[in-house]
């Protein structure tokens, strides 16, 4: 597929004011991103991307600057995307010429600003959750672990702002609602922490004795609970000369169904307003809202758009219809902004297990292991997690290079801030190992290995540069886990005489392990470079003489993100890397390199 570019000079001018912003809350007192998070640049938010190309999701989580205080609280809004639209799409931008009409009709990016005039008793987060087939009734149907997915991508999203006590809503469109009932599925008894569900013509797989118990148990549970659900008559729309449902595969019937049996447990009021007929508990705290349909046009995304989101999130509450209709005109006009942009996605590192080894325990069980007992267990604690806090904050570099035709490019990429160490932070050891080794877990992770150019920009911007420091060879000592530790004893003793701080960009302390055309040329080596001297240059040139499943004390594994930002524009590494003209952007190699990883054999 191909490229296209924006022009570098708008790039450098969005890197500039975002520079400014960033200082000029600085002095206002305004609070940082929250860890991980970016700021947009625009309506004082900051986002995160969560992408699992396991599970095939992803995730656009939205939060204000503001609003995490001590004593501040976050109502945690989880969005399931409707059938056949994107994150950007669903989040929405001003439409402009040529643009898909999909970005102008759900408006949820503009939707959640309004609702965070409305809200002030909480933090209003939302996120937007997709999948790789843009369909959540499809991905269940081809996810046979699809329950217990669900649950850890709440989990997940939810553990981010555990300081801030999350009340949680479940919302959805269209398929949105099979990601709904997942998650009921996944549950005996709805969570406590679930405030309000919110069924925005969705709730396609509303089954009666499946979930009807669980929703009347929860209702029952808290005078803070809440339902919503909007459904327009779908059953007399005519598409293509055919029904677009089956008599009973509506949301109307759906809906009647699930009105129908809450009506047993609690007394539900019928009335009409406003074209609309209404079925309400009497404290509000239940609403069905049905749009009839006699012209029998479709009317799905319409409920959305005409402030469909913000009526299921206030439905109930003092602020409903405040400020806005439910299907009148858009009450968030003035809060559309001009583009969507997504930050680069965070990397896919698992949260550190309390109960893990720290560094200095890990050394002493791999003291005397093989080299492949070694591997297994540097595999095995990585993976899982078990590396200090400072590293998941990667640092975000900025830098203009040529492609092969001399045109200038605008490159944003992210870098682990250090080598890869295992351990907790205040107690942990940067950890050397093999290629496949480090393949594995880049590939776990959504990281790549560094190019040799990448290494050298990391070291020139690099805040903290101690000069390298190495061990004459005896025997093959070097290579023995007590070598490993010894280094990095130097290495902390030397940051600390250079007043480091963890998390701040150190470079010169290690070899890196790199990506290279001689991968290709030769598969069955390891390519090291760097250790930079004080002036710049490299002890280490490109380097291929190794085998493969050589390590010593001097290797490091520097992990930068996969997804890079070419002039604004996100891209895979390993694409710009067999890009015939892009690929001098990340690396100063004559031709494309034909393998952008270390083969999976290079596994002991």
């Amino acid at each position: 597929m191909p490229l296209f570019f924006s022009y570098m000079s708008g790039m450098m001018m969005k890197a500039f004011l975002l520079t400014v912003i960033l200082a000029a809350l600085a002095a206002a007192g305004v609070s940082q991103p929250l860890p991980q998070f970016k700021l947009t640049g625009s309506f004082g938010e900051q986002q995160m991307v969560i992408e699992n190309a396991v599970a095939g999701t992803r995730v656009l989580i939205n939060a204000p600057v503001t609003g995490f205080g001590k004593e501040d609280r976050v109502l945690l809004v989880l969005y399931a995307l409707p059938n056949g639209n994107t994150i950007e799409q669903t989040f929405g931008r001003k439409l402009k010429e040529n643009d898909d009409w999909h970005y102008d009709i759900q408006h949820i990016g503009a939707q959640t600003r309004f609702l965070r005039r409305m809200i002030t008793d909480r933090t209003v987060v939302v996120a937007c959750l997709e999948n790789e087939l843009k369909s959540w009734p499809a991905w269940s149907a081809n996810t046979p672990d699809h329950k217990e997915i669900v649950k850890k991508m709440v989990d997940e999203i939810t553990s981010l702002f555990a300081p801030w006590n999350p009340e949680l809503v479940l919302n959805g469109h269209s398929g949105g609602g099979r990601f709904i009932f997942n998650y009921l599925d996944a549950h005996e008894q709805i969570p406590g922490s679930i405030v309000r569900i919110a069924f925005l013509d969705s709730n396609y797989g509303w089954e009666d004795d499946r979930y009807g118990p669980k929703i009347v148990s929860w209702l029952r549970s808290g005078r803070n609970r809440y339902l919503c659900t909007l459904a327009y008559n779908d059953s007399v729309v005519v598409y293509n000369g055919k029904l677009l449902v089956s008599p009973e595969g509506g949301t109307w019937y759906r809906s009647r169904k699930m009105n129908d049996y809450l009506s047993a447990s609690f007394r539900l009021k019928r009335y009409e307003r406003d074209s609309l007929i209404w079925y309400s508990s009497r404290d509000r705290r239940i609403v069905f809202i049905f749009k009839p349909n006699p012209e029998g046009k479709i009317l799905h995304t319409q409920q959305v758009e005409y402030n469909g989101f913000v009526h299921s999130m206030l439905s109930g509450t003092r602020l409903e219809q405040r400020g806005y209709r439910y299907f009148g005109m858009r009450a968030y006009q003035d809060l559309i902004s001009d583009t969507v942009t997504l930050p680069i996605r965070r990397l896919n590192i698992p949260p550190r297990d309390h109960s893990s080894v720290t560094g200095s325990e890990f050394m002493k069980r791999i003291n005397d292991l093989s080299r492949e007992e070694r591997e297994k267990e540097i595999y095995r604690e990585v993976a899982s997690g078990n590396i200090p806090g400072f590293l998941r904050e990667t640092v975000t570099l900025r830098a203009v290079f040529h492609d092969l035709n001399d045109i200038p490019h605008m490159l944003e990429y992210e870098v682990m801030p250090d080598y890869l160490a295992i351990g907790s932070d205040d107690d942990y050891c940067r950890i050397p190992m093999s290629p496949g080794t480090a393949q594995r877990l880049a590939d776990l992770f959504g990281a790549s290995l560094l190019t040799a150019k990448l290494s050298d920009h990391i070291w020139s911007v690099a805040e903290v540069k101690p000069e390298p420091f190495f061990y004459r060879p005896v025997g093959n000592e070097n290579e023995k886990a007590a070598k490993f530790f010894e280094h990095n004893e130097q290495i902390e003793r030397q940051l600390a005489d250079a007043g480091w701080r963890p998390g701040q960009l150190v470079a010169g302390i290690k070899k890196d392990v790199i990506i290279s055309s001689h991968i290709a040329d030769r598969p069955d080596r390891v390519v090291i470079y760097g250790w930079h001297r004080p002036d710049g240059s490299p002890i280490q040139p490109v380097y291929s003489g190794h085998i493969w499943w050589y390590v010593d004390y001097s290797h490091g594994i520097r992990f930068m993100n996969a997804q890079v930002l070419v002039d604004g524009s996100p891209v895979k590494v390993s694409d710009l890397l067999k890009d015939p003209v892009l690929f001098r952007i990340v690396t100063d190699e004559e031709n494309p390199l034909r393998l952008s990883f270390y083969p999976e054999n290079m596994i002991l």
